[in-house]
């Protein structure tokens, strides 16, 4: 794992006003801003779900949330997978995920891990195992697919 970088897993009801902040900042500058897609980030999810927060010098360099089974899925999902621009290239995102899909062993037990993947990020998630099960399909003009990583 990235030893630069200290990972906290909170209930959104945890969050300090200053997490909270830095996480929605981080998703809109990378989401919205970099991405240029206009689109309502703050989908009334986040309150059911885990937040995992990367820390590197006091600020959130990286970031997922952990969704339940049965919230958006029948499986347990990661999303809003985001790594700081600034951040990049340094291993960030690979520990994210890992720490992400860990988390959610942990939590949920072994089981099924789904996820709406951006269509250019597909390598990335299959090298974590995660496999393509859907078509490619528009998610706020953005081409995506699910995919699925099965406990081994």
């Amino acid at each position: 794992m990235d030893k630069d970088i200290q990972w906290s897993l909170k209930p959104f009801a945890a969050l300090t006003p200053e997490e909270l902040y830095q996480l929605l900042r981080l998703r809109s500058q990378v989401f919205v801003v970099e991405q240029q897609c206009v689109f309502l980030d703050l989908d009334n999810k986040d309150q059911q779900c885990l937040h995992l927060l990367g820390w590197s010098n006091e600020n959130i360099t990286a970031y997922a949330r952990l969704i339940p089974p049965g919230h958006c899925y029948d499986e347990a999902s990661i999303g809003r997978v985001v790594t700081s621009p600034d951040a990049r290239r340094q291993g960030h995102g690979r520990s994210l995920m890992a720490t992400a899909i860990s988390e959610c062993t942990r939590i949920y037990g072994h089981q099924d891990v789904r996820i709406g993947a951006q269509l250019y990020l597909k390598e990335f998630y299959a090298s974590f195992g995660f496999q393509q099960v859907s078509d490619t399909y528009l998610e706020d003009d953005i081409p995506h697919i699910e995919m699925i990583l099965r406990p081994q």
